[in-house]
């Protein structure tokens, strides 16, 4: 064995002992760095003749090939060994049951507003949807209490208008000259929604859920109005033995008017009054403007915090909560 051929052997075999990319290219540049040994056997034909030159040149270079396949040779068996381990480490045991996704869901408001709508329609009342349909002069668009955003739009305030915009279109529907002689089925209908007011707490929040309802026919009394509402709170939250009180009270549209509390039996609220929502006799004036005769037509509206409810309903005492974003708190709700 020459020294060339010695000289590629014992570079193979310092390769082979690298165990790290590191190592590997410590024992590289032994070999094929600027002071490696071959290199030095370059720099050491300087005192040969010519033709001796080609000669030592082309074995030279023939040994420097064969140490770097040697070197490419290890870098892959290092690179293969690495994946392995990671392979190896990161095994997925197949036999093992899946990971399931996790399942979003409704918001617990929505479910309220969903088992709202559920427990009135079962009542015969439709559901209204629509947009704020309220003069400049109203005083819902008080500044003090509204959101105006750019352009002079106002967020809406509250979910009345629709009881009114309903109620003219269903009017006009039934008077049409093709329905005539049929007779026009009662006004019966609930308006759920968003809205929007200048207030926070662990009560009230700026963004909150109203659901107002109105029931407009030729006998309609304040008698139903209490059926109505007892027979929602009951079944809403369950309970047989929940007792309800009609507050006098005002307000513009409807005479007489009253507040609605209601009281439960046993729980940790049990005993105490709270207020959930507004009612009273429609207006005749209201009446009136939605096409009908106030002496023919009779009727009740009322409105509820649907935010309110669903705090009673799940045992939660600050609103807030609702709208932190929470995951933690939310799924609880599922």
């Amino acid at each position: 064995m020459n020294e060339l051929d010695t000289l590629v052997e014992s570079a193979r075999q310092s390769f082979l002992q690298a165990q790290t990319p590191a190592d590997l290219e410590n024992a590289k540049a032994q070999f094929l760095g600027k002071a490696g040994r071959i290199t030095e056997l370059m720099k050491g034909m300087a005192a040969l003749s010519v033709e001796d030159k080609k000669t030592r040149g082309a074995a030279i270079n023939i040994a420097k090939q064969a140490i770097e396949a040697a070197l490419n040779d290890r870098r892959q068996a290092l690179a293969d060994a690495e994946l392995q381990a990671q392979l190896k480490a990161e095994a997925l045991d197949v036999t093992l049951p899946g990971r399931s996704a996790n399942v979003g869901g409704l918001h617990p408001i929505s479910l309220t507003l969903e088992r709202v709508e559920n427990i009135f329609g079962s009542m015969g009342f439709e559901v209204a949807q629509g947009p704020l349909n309220t003069p400049e002069d109203h005083p819902a668009r008080s500044m003090h209490d509204t959101f105006y955003v750019e352009g002079g739009h106002l967020l809406r305030t509250h979910t009345s208008p629709m009881q009114i915009r309903h109620a003219v279109q269903h009017v006009k529907r039934y008077r049409n000259p093709l329905d005539a002689g049929q007779g026009m089925p009662e006004i019966r209908v609930i308006a759920p929604g968003r809205t929007y007011r200048v207030d926070s707490d662990a009560t009230h929040s700026p963004m909150f859920h109203q659901c107002e309802g109105l029931w407009i026919g030729e006998n309609v009394s304040f008698k139903d109005l209490k059926v109505v509402v007892t027979d929602f709170c009951r079944t809403f939250f369950e309970s047989d033995d929940l007792v309800l009180r009609f507050r006098p009270s005002f307000f513009p549209f409807t005479e007489p008017s009253a507040e609605i509390d209601i009281q439960f039996q046993s729980g940790p609220l049990a005993g105490r009054w709270l207020e959930v929502g507004g009612s009273g006799q429609v207006h005749p004036n209201v009446v009136r403007n939605m096409g009908l005769d106030p002496e023919g037509f009779i009727g009740f509206a009322f409105g509820m915090g649907m935010d309110r409810f669903t705090m009673l309903r799940y045992g939660v005492n600050d609103l807030r909560l609702f709208f932190d974003g929470d995951v933690r708190f939310l799924s609880q709700f599922q």
